[in-house]
């Protein structure tokens, strides 16, 4: 089958040619070509055949010719046929037409028809030597050895690649590492060691895998130019490579001025960050004194403008991020918004809480607190839950829209605002037949003998109720250390047992009847005897 087939070339080429009435509906152009590689480009096909046909079918021509070591390429020649000039074989005397070209085809290029074919005739001459040139015994060997010597490399870089990565997984993993604090921003811990290390261990295995994909991709066309048959393969893959590298590079050239300007927002947002800090820092400390503003309000306040400024930065940088305008950014913030706008109540709900209690006073870190019958050392003040540390060394967290609807007991603040010791009281029930006085003297005796009691203030007793039986006595002391409220509640009813106990007064609690129809006192032997703990029972 000959390649009778008409080509032209760009139309940048034609120059002053006339136009071609046809050119605006003209089919797509088609193209000879050889093991992958363009040869001729048909734009024009006569008759009703179509380009992409004609090409297919001179494609299949061409790699038969090239493939036929009995046609020299130097037998392609050119003669003049009227009105065509056409290319062919010219063998043993006879000559066999494979392309021809009319004027209306040269027309297209701006030259005669003679120089077009002259044209063509070399473009085939060196499509067929280029072919039998990478299809020679030495090329399959020379391209096996490279093969082999390429995947040897190749497995090397592998293993290197995999003992890097279960070192870096056992860097992350590493309880002892100490340059995995955290991260903080602004002042605040948005990450902790171990919420870092969940984070950093999956972008591990991200940045591992994304490796080990790109080299082997890379690897992919160095392995096909090895052979001649993949030789095109490799080109394109080559070539689509390249314009990737050079497609990001130019976009990043072009981001430049962008990034250059992000990072200088991005980066007075962080020394005003760090000023704010500085300032508020020298407010908690007492360094710097203001009239209406508590040191206590200077944490949390500066973590609020830490937000703040970070939020302004990003606002102020987001026009400037390469892609902000594109529909992934535009995807990404509608889901963001649609998160937002599903935890916004209860968030709100919680950072309002947390403002409320932090401006109100309500109490602070290292704060004795009661909430919700829950009693504990206030261990954190974060914008959305407070945590208390109870008596157990247990962390309670509770949200502050619950803590701003519940009581709270402060036990520390009465120390720090007035500068008084808090109060607490036991309530103990003695019978009529002893005189009050008497009880009065024996518990402010206890009271007196308890080590954790205030002598800033002194003790009293208050008589709260007679009831059938006894009566209702109550000591009201104060605590020296409020952090030593349960020890001191304790031993100070030690010592009211030990007093009355001396006394021989028996505490009626519960109630006797006042008949007891012959039951011993309830009093212990005083002084009392040490407990034997080898003792039975």
């Amino acid at each position: 089958m000959a390649l009778a087939v008409a080509v032209v070339v760009p139309t940048a080429l034609a120059g002053a040619a006339p136009k071609d009435p046809t050119a605006a509906v003209a089919p797509p152009a088609g193209f000879v070509e050889l093991e992958g590689r363009r040869v001729l480009e048909i734009r024009i096909a006569p008759g009703a055949q179509s380009p992409a046909g004609m090409a297919r079918r001179g494609s299949r021509r061409l790699a038969a010719l090239a493939s036929d070591y009995s046609v020299d390429p130097d037998q392609f020649v050119v003669r003049e046929d009227p009105p065509y000039t056409s290319v062919g074989l010219l063998r043993d005397g006879v000559f066999e037409p494979q392309i021809a070209v009319d004027d209306r085809n040269a027309a297209r290029f701006g030259i005669s028809r003679q120089q077009l074919a002259e044209r063509y005739r070399q473009q085939i001459q060196a499509a067929i030597r280029r072919y039998r040139n990478s299809h020679r015994l030495s090329d399959w060997i020379r391209g096996t050895a490279l093969a082999l010597l390429a995947l040897g490399f190749y497995i090397l870089w592998l293993r290197g690649q995999m003992a890097l990565n279960r070192r870096i997984k056992r860097w992350i993993a590493d309880p002892a590492n100490r340059r995995l604090q955290g991260l903080q921003v602004g002042g605040n811990q948005w990450l902790t060691a171990d919420q870092l290390r969940g984070v950093l261990d999956p972008l591990r295995r991200v940045v591992h895998g994304a490796v080990l994909l790109l080299v082997s991709y890379l690897s992919i066309p160095l392995f096909l130019g090895l052979f001649p048959p993949t030789l095109a393969l490799s080109e394109t893959l080559s070539g689509q490579i390249r314009g990737l590298v050079v497609g990001g590079f130019q976009a990043l050239v072009k981001a430049i001025p962008d990034l250059i300007s992000v990072a200088v927002i991005l980066g007075l947002s962080v020394l005003l960050m760090r000023a704010s800090n500085a300032w508020f820092k020298a407010v908690e400390h007492g360094n710097l004194r203001l009239s209406w503003f508590y040191p206590e309000w200077a944490r949390p306040t500066a973590r609020l403008v830490g937000i703040g400024i970070l939020l302004m930065g990003v606002v102020l940088a987001y026009p400037y991020i390469p892609g902000a305008n594109s529909k992934a950014f535009q995807g990404a913030g509608l889901f963001v918004g649609v998160l937002a706008a599903l935890g916004s109540s209860a968030v709100a709900a919680n950072l309002i809480g947390g403002l409320m209690l932090t401006y109100t006073r309500a109490y602070q870190e290292g704060d004795r607190v009661s909430i919700n019958s829950t009693i504990g050392i206030v261990h954190d003040c974060a914008l959305l839950v407070t945590r208390l540390r109870t008596p157990h060394n247990e962390v309670v967290s509770i949200p502050n829209a619950t803590v701003l609807g519940a009581s709270i007991i402060n036990y520390s603040l009465a120390r720090r605002e007035i500068n008084e010791p808090v109060l607490i009281s036991t309530t103990v029930t003695i019978g009529y037949d002893v005189p009050w006085r008497q009880v009065h003297r024996l518990m402010l005796d206890a009271a007196a003998a308890t080590a954790g009691i205030s002598q800033e203030l002194p003790p009293f007793v208050l008589q709260t109720s007679l009831n059938d039986f006894h009566i209702s006595y109550e000591l009201n002391a104060y605590v020296a250390d409020v952090d030593t409220y349960r020890r001191t509640l304790s031993d100070l009813l030690g010592a009211i047992q030990d007093q009355f106990s001396r006394a021989g007064v028996e505490i009626l609690s519960p109630g006797y009847h006042a008949i007891r129809n012959g039951n011993g006192s309830t009093v212990p032997p005083w002084p009392a005897k040490p407990f034997d703990e080898s003792s039975p029972g």
